[in-house]
C-alpha cells in the first residue's frame, strides 16, 4: 500500500465520515480526525457486513453507500452505548435541556 492509497483512504474516510454525521441525528462531538476514522472504519464495516449479506461492494456508488451507511451503525452503536440512563427514565428532552447543552458547548471552548 503505497502513499497514494493511503491518501486516498484518508480523504474518503474523511468525506464518508462527514456525510454520516451530517445525515445521523443527534450530537456527535468529535473532531475531522475522529471523523476520518469514523469513515474509515465505516467503510471496512459497511462493506465485511455487505460481503456478508451478498450486496457486490465493488462499484464506486456501492462503496459509498455502504461507507457511509457503516459509520452511521457506528455511530448509532456510540450513541446506545454512551447514553445515559438518567435521560432515559427523565422523560423526553425540553427546550430548557438542549439550550444547556449549547451553551456547555460554547462555554467550554473550541479545544474541548
Amino acid at each position: 500500500m503505497g502513499i497514494g492509497n493511503l491518501i486516498g483512504w484518508a480523504i474518503f474516510g474523511l468525506v464518508a465520515g462527514a456525510i454520516a454525521r451530517l445525515l445521523h441525528p443527534g450530537r456527535d462531538p468529535m473532531n475531522w480526525l475522529w471523523t476520518m476514522v469514523l469513515g474509515v472504519v465505516g467503510a471496512l464495516v459497511g462493506g465485511y457486513a455487505g460481503g456478508l449479506i451478498g450486496i457486490n461492494t465493488e462499484g464506486r456508488v456501492a462503496q459509498w453507500v455502504t461507507a457511509i451507511i457503516g459509520a452511521i451503525v457506528l455511530l448509532a452503536i456510540y450513541h446506545a452505548a454512551t447514553a445515559r440512563s438518567s435521560r432515559a427514565t427523565s422523560g423526553p428532552a425540553t427546550n430548557e435541556d438542549y439550550k444547556k447543552a449549547v451553551f456547555d458547548d460554547l462555554s467550554s471552548g473550541p479545544n474541548a
